[in-house]
């Protein structure tokens, strides 16, 4: 089983940063993709970023790229994401998930997905 744990979550004005992390413990050794997905109110959840461990590839939704950077540390237990120029529509609940396999590349599609954290929110306000 692996557990995953959120933090770094706050309230930020438009154009501040945050850093989320995220913790993984148990067994990871099989885990292929890491990826932040978030929910706003009243909204389906959506991947913004998502990591190959292996190689290191990276993957970044369209509303998302150029402000916000994943990464890993190089033990590969600890997830992160750099939020940059925060926009209040960026406001939701932010998950870390984690993936043994993803298949036909769709590493921003949640069902792919077999972990999951409990979320930290984040609020951006005008």
């Amino acid at each position: 089983q692996v557990q995953l744990v959120e933090s770094g979550g706050g309230s930020v004005q438009a154009g501040g940063s945050l850093r989320l992390s995220c913790a993984a413990s148990g067994y990871t050794g099989n885990l292929n993709y890491m990826g932040w997905f978030r929910q706003a109110a009243g909204m389906e959840r959506e991947g913004v970023a998502a990591i190959h461990r292996g190689g290191g590839t990276t993957y970044y939704a369209d509303s998302v790229k150029g402000r916000f950077t994943i990464s890993q540390d190089s033990s590969k237990s600890g997830l992160y994401l750099q939020m940059n120029s925060l926009k209040p529509e960026d406001t939701a609940m932010y998950y870390c998930a984690a993936a043994k396999r993803v298949l036909g590349g769709r590493v921003h599609d949640r069902t792919q997905y077999n972990f999951w954290g409990q979320g930290t929110p984040v609020t951006v306000s005008s």
